[in-house]
């Protein structure tokens, strides 16, 4: 019977290839793709080109699992990629992360994983020997090889980004009992970093340039944007999490017991440095060679204007990114061929989220200054146009405020009929219709369209293309990492810096806002980012990760930052209670007899029936807050130490004696333990 389970532990190591649970002796005799071998498949560019395309809309994903290029749902879909951080929140918080309910599974956890990596070990191992008797032109068929390691990579980057250390698995293993035990044995994780680096410079040695298939498809930069994200995430990881037991070497890393471990020696300093000078080479060569997308500086359309108007913000509101040199890679959307999402009309009419206090909070005044600053010339925060006046222009244009443009489009019955643009006016806090709530009274912008044929129902008429990967982030990742290497920003670093901030409107004087940075201010915002494990950030090193919270809010960044940089410790002394929109001080008033039908009275007594949170609890609306009653987040987000790793399956730990459990879960199907 053992020996039962443990084949069937090992046909995960094997992988499932994405054609469901099948039986393991079924599934050695099917491929990747139905009724293909090698043979008669490989043969020729197009069938690898195939092959690859096949999987971008299920395998291009980030590390929490959100499908990256295709989002064909009823809710906001791309726009709230941020959900359970700082950043953003949707009607039902993370009761596994944030109400400590998560428990080992009793089953197997890693399955999934090498049933992605099986499809790439598959097209790897059956196309790079073969190449020369393959038909096409030969950098035809490099490119789509290296389409095959660059998803290799990112596959392995999630699956460590979840359970760190992990068996490297490079060939498509056979059914023999003592080679796959052999294969089971987790490698640390900084060695699986490097195998993953190795892969990346694999592609970017094979890829076409950026303008292939115009950015439809991966290219080189593409390529080098991710090698220095996966460099900066593992950099950043091993050093705030150094002591902790995630690290390899640590007094309290499990896999010292391992007896395959033994004798090896862990400089963890000089990974550290490995990795950083790594981010920012594959960052750099990115950034120096693709500009940014240009800001016009103007928030809003005029009445009848559609597109034109500012190409930094139609960069997530457009239904073609080709000519969007800054966009590496981006998602196209057509209604009549079945894909197309809701972001345009749930960004209209609300989708029970919203933006955090947090925030919004974190972005600059015009001038530089932080907003608590002496002469920052903050208005305050009794309402969101006064919150947004003379801020950093990212928030101006991609959070509403009352005064924004709704509706410009003339299509638009309510444009026509006004013969002007119709405004934002209120956020909708009290909605009649749950659906459409704003939980904070912060909505994105981001992502939204005036293009009213994408506006008129709730029936996934969005087409606005979606940005996958964008080059500011190697800007970001360069300036990051060159700081964390140093302790100071070299020329290229200032250099990309301030292109970032010149672009949001925002003073260049960088050591102004450091100056006038006191991190005890900060982090009475509940910022997580000021802080890693019980430690705040510098004052530079804050407002770098300040630009990056900026630029990436609601593109699904902020989660890897968070525990890269060990934030979460922050909610073992101080739980971490979302807020809004400050409701009362005078915003409430605007709640009160509103000839609007759908903007109903508020309800802030504390019984289920409650819209709004309790003066009582503060003049900040605080969305989990409402009532106590089969609430667990009424006092706020708790977290556990186990939490930055996922847990390894009981019934893997029994049947495969190279592994072990990470820090702080249990071997049992039970709650973490710290």
């Amino acid at each position: 019977m053992k020996l039962i389970f443990k084949h069937l532990f090992f046909c995960s190591l094997m992988g499932m290839g994405g054609f469901g649970l099948t039986a393991c002796n079924d599934f050695l005799d099917r491929e990747p793709i139905t009724l293909i071998t090698p043979d008669t498949y490989f043969t020729t560019t197009d069938h690898i080109a195939n092959y690859v395309i096949n999987y971008y809309n299920s395998y291009l994903v980030n590390t929490q699992g959100t499908v990256l290029f295709h989002q064909t749902t009823w809710n906001a879909g791309l726009a709230i990629n941020d959900n359970n951080t700082d950043n953003y929140v949707r009607e039902n918080a993370s009761l596994q992360y944030f109400a400590k309910n998560w428990m080992v599974p009793t089953g197997q956890n890693l399955k999934e994983e090498y049933a992605k990596i099986r499809v790439w070990n598959y097209l790897i191992e059956n196309v790079e020997p073969r190449m020369a008797q393959i038909s096409g032109t030969e950098e035809d068929k490099k490119h789509y090889l290296g389409e095959g390691y660059f998803f290799r990579a990112m596959t392995y980057f999630n699956a460590m980004a979840k359970f760190g250390d992990l068996p490297i698995i490079t060939e498509v293993l056979p059914n023999e009992e003592s080679y796959l035990k052999e294969k089971s044995k987790r490698d640390p994780r900084n060695e699986v970093a490097r195998f993953i680096l190795k892969d990346l410079d694999r592609a970017i040695s094979l890829l076409k340039e950026a303008g292939f298939k115009n950015n439809l498809r991966i290219n080189k930069q593409t390529a080098q944007l991710f090698k220095s994200r996966v460099a900066l995430y593992e950099a950043t990881f091993e050093k705030y999490h150094r002591g902790s037991g995630r690290v390899p070497g640590d007094a309290g890393w499990p896999g010292k017991d391992m007896p395959y471990n033994q004798g090896k020696s862990f400089d963890i300093d000089g990974e550290i440095r490995f990795f950083l000078e790594e981010a920012m080479a594959a960052a750099k060569a990115v950034a120096d060679q693709v500009p940014l997308t240009t800001n016009t500086h103007v928030m809003n359309p005029e009445y009848r204007q559609v597109y034109g108007w500012n190409p930094y913000f139609e960069m997530f509101s457009q239904p073609s990114l080709k000519n969007v040199p800054e966009v590496l890679l981006w998602k196209e959307y057509n209604k009549s061929l079945g894909t197309s999402h809701n972001a345009p009309y749930r960004t209209l009419v609300g989708d029970r989220s919203g933006i955090t206090r947090s925030m919004v909070s974190s972005f600059l005044m015009k001038n530089g200054l932080p907003i608590y600053a002496s002469g920052s010339g903050y208005k305050g925060d009794t309402s969101i146009d006064l919150e947004k006046s003379d801020r950093d222009e990212r928030l101006q244009l991609f959070v509403w405020g009352e005064s924004d443009v709704k509706l410009s489009d003339e299509n638009s019955p309510a444009v026509k009929s006004e013969q002007k643009v119709v405004l934002f006016k209120l956020p909708q806090l009290t909605n009649a219709e749950l659906q459409n709530r704003d939980l904070t009274g912060y909505r994105q912008r981001k992502h939204y369209t005036y293009d009213y044929t994408q506006l008129k129902s709730d029936e996934l008429l969005g087409t606005n293309a979606c940005p996958v990967f964008r080059a500011a982030e190697a800007y970001l990742n360069y300036i990051e990492a060159c700081y964390e290497k140093n302790r100071s920003l070299d020329g290229d670093a200032i250099k990309y810096w301030k292109a970032l901030r010149e672009r949001a409107g925002v003073d260049t004087d960088l050591d102004k806002t450091i100056r006038n940075t006191n991190m005890a201010e900060e982090a009475k915002y509940d910022d997580l980012g000021v802080w890693s494990g019980d430690q705040m950030a510098d004052a530079t090193l804050y407002n770098i990760r300040r630009e990056r919270r900026c630029e990436f809010m609601g593109e699904g960044m902020r989660w890897d930052d968070l525990i890269r940089w060990r934030s979460w410790d922050r909610l073992f002394t101080k739980k971490y209670i979302p807020q809004g929109i400050n409701l009362w001080d005078a915003a409430y008033r605007n709640y009160e007899n509103n000839e609007n039908t759908n903007v109903k009275p508020i309800v802030a007594n504390g019984s289920t029936e409650s819209n709004c949170s309790s003066r009582d609890l503060g003049k900040y609306q605080q969305p989990f807050s409402l009532y106590q009653t089969n609430n667990q987040f009424y006092e706020g987000y708790s977290w556990m130490k186990a939490y930055y790793l996922y847990p390894i399956g009981v019934e893997e730990l029994n049947l495969a004696e190279g592994l072990y459990q990470n820090p702080y879960w249990p071997r049992t199907g039970s709650l973490a333990e710290e």
